[in-house]
């Protein structure tokens, strides 16, 4: 439990520039409390008391804003940075390294019980402000999920989405050593799928726009080149009037 909490404390202190000490993060830091007061309540669940495991977890949810379900697994160095709003299912798993930023939902789709409805983030993995990932899927080692992407789909490794619903915007090969900290998953070599479609329509309205262009200036050149009629066409005569 102490190694745990040691490691969390360096790694905020790695992640977050704000945190200038050790007691800093003990004192002030509610994703620091949460992940601490989740391997209480964890405890309790593995062992089978659930009123106490989830009344700890509740405690930690009015102190933090943080929800963990007692029954979520997380990994070691997990940083759950600012924190609040952040829903973190029963059957959610957290791997080693991942980061999670405030109005986070790791939430399921299904009502049954017994079954996974959460989904698993394998390690490494940052989900930007206000995320929702839906449903029992996996997401790969090293994604990046943007803020307030919907994801409701399985998402390979080292791939950035976002969008609603999430898009793939980029996708690198990287070893772990490679792999380098993005706050707020922001991938500055990634690119918006929508963005990128729409950047594709204008383009292609601009062809469109020369292509009219040319056809009016033929069109012009045409009519200006036909002869012209000489001869006036006979005036219709006046219908006689009725007697």
């Amino acid at each position: 439990m102490f190694q745990h909490a040691r490691e969390l404390i360096d790694t905020i202190r790695e992640k977050d520039p704000a945190a200038h000490s050790d007691w800093e993060v003990v004192l002030c830091y509610p994703g620091f409390h949460a992940v601490v007061m989740h391997r209480w309540s964890h405890w309790c669940w593995i062992q089978g008391w659930r009123t106490p495991a989830r009344f700890i977890s509740h405690v930690a949810r009015f102190l933090t804003g943080i929800e963990i379900h007692p029954g979520a697994k997380l990994g070691r160095r997990v940083f759950i940075d600012h924190g609040m709003g952040v829903v973190i299912g029963e059957t959610a798993e957290v791997g080693d390294d991942c980061t999670l930023y405030h109005g986070v939902t790791l939430g399921g789709t299904s009502l049954t019980k017994g079954e996974k409805r959460h989904p698993t983030l394998e390690r490494g993995v940052i989900v930007g402000a206000g995320a929702k990932v839906l449903g029992g899927f996996t997401v790969g080692e090293g994604a990046r999920i943007g803020s307030n992407a919907v994801v409701v789909k399985p998402v390979p490794a080292d791939t950035s989405v976002m969008g609603i619903p999430a898009r793939q915007a980029g996708h690198k090969e990287k070893s772990e050593t490679q792999r380098k900290f993005e706050a707020y998953a922001v991938c500055l070599d990634g690119e918006d799928p929508i963005q990128k479609k729409m950047a594709e329509l204008q383009a292609l309205l601009k062809v469109q726009d020369q292509h009219i262009d040319e056809l009016m200036g033929k069109l012009d050149e045409v009519c200006a080149s036909a002869p012209k009629d000489a001869k006036k066409r006979p005036a219709k005569k006046k219908a006689d009037k009725a007697s």
